[in-house]
């Protein structure tokens, strides 16, 4: 089945924010974001902004009739700043005006005076400083102390993985609408409709049933819009309430990059032990993440890091501890992989640098180490482990022993060019790791005339979840999906909703659809096997029939609803669904978080141009574990996306931030994504068909987050390609890999990180320019 929104994307009619139509006496907003990462506030003028033509009003957190506070996890996190900044771009005040031009440019005429405060951006110096989020926490499995005394190897190292622009192609933005009673209506373009409920609410002081928000779809978000679409929707919401006239913010794409978080920047100090047989017996690592000044969803993003520290592979023995550092950036949030990303990273380090120490392929230890099913994780849940049939299938269909000649063969002829392989094994916890947030609803109506209308917590982003949840009600009742309609997410309609990530929401509601469609279907069965004078099992509906005993009857679904209206039969059905078995006791770290893991493997291959530091992606093959996809188009496209998206994320996407806090990285110019020059020539993705049950809609596995872990396959691919040029140099593990990394690397001595290039090469290096 087709993606639903394919052909109005094709035709630029489906609906986002900013094609919502405006009310008549429509306002605009912009905020004004601090100019300096951390101070104290000790004068703000408005005077000469209030005056700028147009403007109707600036709001600071002295307007504010409820809380200033709209921090989830921590209250930690005002609306407005009132004494304090805590990091360049933090909203101070929130110009209101007659347009969007008068709005932004009386932003640049408010003035505000700071005293400095100390600026921290590293997070081991919060650390160090005692700046947390939330106490550290740890993981153990086994006992590390006495395993190293079986170890035939120990190595010791530090990892680091930079941030992550979300890059979403519509910014963050809301439109704020004030109704009756009191009430506001708010569009969002949101990934959590609740969570932008609760924030209005909290800042407005009104009850959450007087704040209605509605999400018809978003131009991406990728954990972006989890939280931090809050911030945008209090500040539209506060004008409304204040002015009773609609107001609307959409952000500039420089004013989105500057003034959000990011994925969170780690680094990580590891220990890792091997036996003479290469069995990993010990890991240690300690992670530093850095949280930017306020938690947002950081301590949840830390906690997947920890349930992610092993990836696809068993160690009896593990420690892993987990630091959320303050510091004065932005507030960093979810991002696809939730912390899982940063966990995979460490270790990989960890296995690369031993593979390089004693001399083996890294592949060697990865294969025998694998999760076999029944083997425990860090936090105590047992695996059903698929990583060995993913490495098996995947080395074997795509020739892994070929494709190693082919590089070494590549290499020995080709002395300004060489070629890196990596495999990249993958496995991914599926569930929200706080249990409450597993739950979801679905309203489903049957019309009279056998139209169908759907309204779930959902939030349709681009991953094509309306889609399959779409095809459930359309598999349940048999029917033609041309008869069913998926409505915009509601928070009048379905209340209390989970925030459409961690790879869960089309679990979680397309789960509930499946219970409200299999009520109002079993209730039109029970009429039919009444009117038929059958047993109920006897009947079955099936291509916009009802049959019975296997034959199809004259009596068509149209029909059959109408007869049921007729006989005041329910046709409606409100429905809830909460993932069953799944519990995490966090005093002791333990439990069962997760419904079910992902797995697969990937093997990366790159060319490396050893003059420029240059580098082509020249495929990546992959055997994922689907499950039984019910909708393969959809999933094939989650998978290449998410595996471009990591790629970038380990190799060209660089956020940089100075000592003072300030973003060098603010716009598309100085921050780069893969285009369609640098994605891999060659995608290849093949299904693992699993036998085995699981909790997932149809048996059919997430596919949003998961992929974006081959990626991290690229960076050592890249890793491999310099060793093959630049055998005894000493290079960081340090991500993303950009071209001046790579550079340097190529050029780097055993002793130091980076020297400029040898002098013969400096000959080669003038003589191609």
């Amino acid at each position: 089945m087709k993606n639903i929104d394919a052909y109005t994307h094709l035709r630029g009619e489906s609906i986002y924010l900013d094609d919502i139509p405006l009310i008549q006496g429509t306002l605009y907003g912009a905020a004004f974001g601090s100019p300096v990462a951390h101070g104290v506030i000790t004068s703000l003028d408005t005077s000469e902004a209030t005056a700028h033509p147009g403007v109707v009003r600036i709001f600071t957190y002295k307007d504010i009739p409820g809380e200033n506070q709209i921090g989830g996890i921590v209250p930690d996190e005002p609306l407005l700043a009132d004494h304090e900044v805590h990091f360049c771009g933090m909203p101070v005040a929130f110009v209101v005006a007659e347009s969007i031009d008068a709005a932004r440019a009386a932003v640049k005429k408010i003035k505000v005076a700071i005293e400095p405060l100390r600026v921290i951006t590293d997070p081991r110096e919060a650390q160090a400083l005692g700046e947390l989020i939330i106490p550290p926490r740890t993981f153990q499995l086994g006992n590390t102390d006495q395993a190293w005394q079986q170890c035939a190897h120990i190595f010791e190292g530090r990892a680091d993985t930079n941030g992550q622009e979300h890059l979403y192609i519509e910014t963050q933005g809301a439109y704020a609408v004030p109704q009756e009673h009191n009430a506001l209506k708010v569009y969002s373009s949101t990934q959590g409709p609740t969570a932008v409920q609760r924030a209005v609410s909290r800042v407005t002081g009104l009850p959450m049933h007087l704040v209605e928000v509605e999400v018809n779809r978003l131009g991406g978000g990728f954990g972006g819009k989890e939280d931090q679409a809050n911030t945008w929707a209090a500040l539209c919401a506060l004008a409304a309430h204040h002015l009773k006239r609609p107001v609307k913010y959409s952000l500039h794409r420089m004013e989105d990059m500057a003034m959000t978080g990011k994925r969170h920047p780690y680094s990580a100090d590891f220990k890792i032990g091997l036996n003479a047989e290469l069995k990993i017996m010990a890991y240690e690592v300690t992670f530093y993440q850095n949280a930017g000044a306020a938690a947002d969803l950081s301590p949840a993003v830390m906690e997947r890091t920890l349930f992610h520290c092993t990836n696809s592979y068993f160690v009896p023995h593990v420690k892993a501890t987990a630091y959320s550092c303050r510091t004065n950036l932005p507030p960093n949030t979810a991002f696809r992989g939730f912390g899982g990303p940063q966990g995979m990273f460490m270790i990989e380090s960890a296995i690369a640098q031993a593979a390089e120490a004693i001399g083996v392929d890294a592949a060697v230890i990865q294969e025998r180490n694998l999760l076999q099913t029944g083997d425990e994780f860090p936090y105590g849940q047992k695996a059903q482990s698929e990583a060995p049939e993913c490495w098996n299938k995947a080395t074997g269909l795509y020739n892994l022993t070929t494709l190693r000649k082919q590089v070494d063969a590549f290499n020995t002829t080709n002395k300004w060019h060489k070629k890196g392989l990596a495999c990249m094994p993958v496995c991914f916890g599926i569930s929200f790791t706080k249990t409450l947030m597993n739950q979801a609803r679905s309203l489903v109506h049957v019309y009279t005339d056998g139209s169908v209308g759907i309204t779930t917590g959902a939030v349709e982003m681009g991953q094509g979840v309306n889609t399959k949840i779409l095809q459930v009600a359309a598999n349940t009742f048999s029917i033609h999906p041309d008869r069913i309609k998926i409505h915009s997410t509601n928070t009048f309609k379905i209340a209390n909703t989970s925030p459409s990530a961690a790879s869960a929401t089309a679990d979680l509601n397309g789960k509930a659809t499946l219970l409200a469609c299999t009520a109002i279907a079993d209730r039109l069965r029970k009429m039919a096997a009444e009117e038929l004078s059958v047993a109920i099992n006897a009947i079955t509906l099936q291509d916009e029939f009802v049959w019975v005993n296997g034959m199809k009857t004259d009596r068509d679904w149209k029909s059959l609803v109408m007869a049921g209206h007729t006989k005041r039969i329910g046709l409606s059905e409100h429905a809830h669904y909460a993932t069953p078995d799944i519990h995490f006791d966090a005093t002791r770290e333990k439990g069962h978080p997760f419904a079910y893991h992902v797995y697969g493997t990937g093997i990366i291959g790159v060319t490396v141009d050893c003059l420029r530091g240059t580098y082509t992606v020249d495929s990546v093959k992959v055997v994922h574990d689907f499950g039984s996809s019910m909708n393969t188009a959809v999933d094939i496209g989650q998978i290449e996306g998410g595996i471009v998206q990591g790629i970038g994320w380990m190799t060209m996407e660089e956020v940089v931030y100075d000592k003072e806090g300030r973003l060098r990285s603010n716009a598309l110019s100085t921050y780069k994504v893969p285009d369609i020059y640098s994605v891999p020539k060659e995608i290849a993705i093949d299904f693992l068909q699993t036998p085995h049950d699981n909790l997932a809609i149809f048996r059919s596995k997430a596919v949003g987050e998961p992929p974006l872990m081959y990626g991290i396959g690229a960076y050592f691919a890249l890793r491999n390609a310099i060793r093959a040029f630049n055998k005894k140099g000493h290079f960081p593990f340090d991500a993303p890999m950009t071209p001046e990394k790579v550079l340097m690397a190529l050029y780097a001595t055993p002793q130091e990180g980076t020297i400029p290039p040898h002098e013969e090469t400096s000959k080669h290096l003038a003589v191609d320019k």
